[in-house]
């Protein structure tokens, strides 16, 4: 028989579960591992771009191996039979170079093979998808509302204001065209 702790025991292992799956479902994560992948393999491949072309040009005009070029910052540099650098202090500027080429050419083709190609096409999935419809924020429809609104205030006042006009004492005669002051009568054809 299991009981309510068991029970609660596996909701809370299940829920768990769902938890790290959907982390590791997200966009992200999945995005992430894929490039680790890539990179490890690509590695090999700018690794064999340096060491197959790259050292060999250099070797056309120096030593083959880019990391054997060195200079010495105090007095020269006494190597011993092992290789070890027993007198002097080395700068190795060659490892700095070779690994400055291999960080260039690397990202040279990611972004000119992956990233360039990529942004092409999502800009182009882009322009096909239809725009997203203009999502007013609350000040802008509470400003269109308020100009409404005065908008109405001011018609129904020019409605008011021109209906007093007409039937107020000191409006013009049909007769005149010509105002008279409030007060005075309009003198008629007649002159009365």
């Amino acid at each position: 028989m299991v009981t309510e702790e068991k029970r609660g025991a596996l909701a809370g292992a299940r829920s768990t579960l769902e938890g790290f799956r959907t982390f590791l479902l997200r966009g992200n994560v999945v995005e992430l591992a894929v490039a680790v992948v890539i990179g490890a393999a690509f590695t090999n491949i700018v690794n064999s771009v340096v060491e197959g072309v790259i050292n060999p040009l250099v070797g056309a005009f120096g030593t083959k191996d880019l990391d054997a070029y060195q200079s010495c910052l105090r007095g020269p540099c006494t190597v011993n039979e092992a290789g070890q650098v027993v007198e002097g202090i080395p700068i190795r500027w060659g490892s700095v170079l070779s690994a400055s080429l291999t960080f260039l050419i690397t990202a040279a083709v990611v972004y000119f093979l992956m990233i360039l190609p990529l942004t092409r096409y999502l800009e182009r999935r882009r322009a096909k998808a239809p725009a997203p419809p203009v999502v007013q924020t609350e000040l802008e429809l509470l400003a269109e509302i308020r100009d409404e609104l005065v908008a109405q205030r001011a018609a129904r006042e020019d409605a008011a204001v021109g209906a007093q006009r007409t039937h107020s004492p000191g409006a013009a005669t049909a007769d005149s065209g010509a105002r008279v002051p409030d007060g005075q009568r309009p003198e008629g054809p007649r002159g009365t």
